[in-house]
Parts: structure tokens; sequence; C-alpha cells
């Protein structure tokens, strides 16, 4: 592995960049390490209650009408941010699934798909589940290939 800093004095905040041939355990935990720096903490809501939760737990995100929620295994909480921001901040293991969803990819159980065309996500030790877009289903399934 190669390390390189540059200098550039036109930079307003800091980029950086990993070349690679392959997504790795190791590049991933790169990353993961770099986004601790800077990532926020998410904030969830639940009634007037304020949660402070590990992103590891939370199983997917999705809207219902104007609002996002993440779902645990166990409950679900409000989140104030749309689903493009939680796309931009979110770590590598969290992958688009439809135009109103994001999943956890480490927390899947298995991916079923129907003669429709249609496939379905289940969690492990949850009976919570949420359905992939078509659109999103090649990508996902890519993501899972690297991953696992």
């Amino acid at each position: 592995m190669k390390i390189r800093i540059e200098l550039d004095d036109g930079l307003d905040d800091v980029e950086v960049v990993i070349r690679t041939n392959r997504l790795s355990v190791e590049i991933e935990q790169i990353q993961q390490a770099l986004m601790q720096i800077e990532r926020p903490r998410l904030v969830f809501y639940k009634g007037t209650s304020e949660y402070f939760l590990e992103l590891a737990d939370i199983l997917f995100f999705e809207t219902d009408g104007a609002r996002i929620f993440a779902h645990s295994r166990d409950n679900a909480y409000e989140v104030k941010l749309k689903l493009y921001e939680l796309e931009e901040c979110l770590p590598a293991y969290f992958s688009r699934i439809s135009k109103s969803s994001i999943a956890n990819i480490r927390a899947i159980y298995s991916l079923d798909k129907s003669f429709s065309g249609t496939s379905t996500i289940r969690f492990y030790d949850t009976v919570k589940q949420i359905h992939v877009s078509r659109h999103y289903y090649q990508l996902l399934k890519e993501k899972l290939r690297e991953m696992r």
C-alpha cells in the first residue's frame, strides 16, 4: 500500500482519494476510519425523545410521505435528513435499494426474488422486510458480492 499526501493551496477542504483494483475489507476499514473523523452522528427521534444509535444497528431507511424513518430490529425512528443527504454521509455498507429506501447490506439475511420481478430483503433476527426496485436490484447484488 502506498500513501501519498499532496498539498494544494487552491483546495477549500480536504479530499481523500483511494485508488484500488477491488473493494476489500482493508479498503472498507480505511474508509470507515476516515469517515469517523468527520461524519456527524445521526440523531434519531421517537416521540419527544432523541436517540443516539450506532449506524450498524439500523436495518434500513425509508420514506413515509415527507418523513424519513430509520428501522432497527425492534423500532422505527424519525430522521431529519433527506434520503439523498443520508446517502452522502452513510458508510459504504448502506446501499440505495429503491427511490424511497436505503438498506444496510451487512444486515441482509436473504434476498428473495419472485416471478413478477420484485425482490424482498429479509434481515437477521427480525420479521422486518423491505422491497428492492428492479432498477436497483443489480447494484445491490454487486455490492453484496463485494461486501461478503
